[in-house]
């Protein structure tokens, strides 16, 4: 499957897979451009269109509905979470934490807390520690 990113603007508004056959030129060969036209003809001729991979191995990262396109970058960019402190990597076009993931949070969950600026365990709904009677 070929992925394709329809973008109005420089945003991503949808996200659609594509028969790789459909994609395809007389040799055999997958083409971008046979894919924006295969897109095209079924959406509109007006409509814009970027291949985006799954596996990021090119535009950096696989489109997202709500994120961008950076042409000056050719890259995809998620929408930025809803924390001030982090940046983009302009190398990765990644969004970053001021701190860097613990190396084990795959085994052991976390998430951002923006107020202390660190990683601190998550602890999933229901597994709460019971507080007896404190609010």
């Amino acid at each position: 499957m070929a992925h394709f990113a329809k973008l109005e603007g420089n945003e991503v508004v949808d996200v659609i897979a594509v028969l790789n056959d459909d994609i395809k030129d007389e040799e055999g060969n997958e083409s971008e451009t046979i894919g924006i036209d295969f897109c095209k003809e079924i959406f509109g001729a007006d409509t814009v269109w970027k291949q985006t991979s799954w596996n990021a191995s090119f535009r950096k990262n696989y489109a997202m509905v709500g994120g961008i396109y950076d042409a000056e970058k050719d890259a995809f960019i998620a929408v930025k979470p809803d924390f001030a402190s982090w940046q983009l990597n302009e190398e990765t076009c990644v969004w970053e934490a001021p701190v860097p993931l613990p190396d084990d949070h795959e085994e052991n969950p976390v998430r951002w807390d923006e107020e202390n600026q660190e990683w601190v365990d998550f602890t999933p709904l229901g597994d709460e520690p019971d507080l007896g009677d404190k609010p």
